[in-house]
């Protein structure tokens, strides 16, 4: 079994104009990252967390990440197909991670 590493993508100027969102629009994103991770179940490695930069030239478009095993990049792709970042127009990059032994 493979693990990647997903990094979630939003352009940060879109993001900071979005308005606040209402309860019932938070309970409902909130509803779609749950509804996703019942659907990876025990692909997910580590559901992950929000990031913000905090290091001179850190890309600012970095917003999270998770860790996700699979048995090929097709499955985990197969996973992220109306993944609750992309709905909200962001971008999700894989990487395969590569064991130092």
């Amino acid at each position: 079994m493979t693990t990647y590493l997903l990094i979630y993508r939003a352009d940060p100027a879109a993001m900071a104009a979005m308005p606040e969102p209402t309860p019932e629009q938070a309970a409902e994103m909130m509803s779609a990252w749950t509804g996703w991770a019942e659907r990876a179940g025990d692909a997910i490695v580590n559901f992950g967390d929000p990031t913000a930069p905090v290091s001179p030239g850190a890309d600012p478009t970095v917003g999270g990440y998770s860790l996700l095993q699979g048995d090929s990049y097709e499955a985990i792709a197969a996973l992220l197909e109306g993944h609750p970042h992309k709905a909200m127009g962001g971008t999700i990059d894989v990487y395969e991670t590569q064991p130092v032994m």
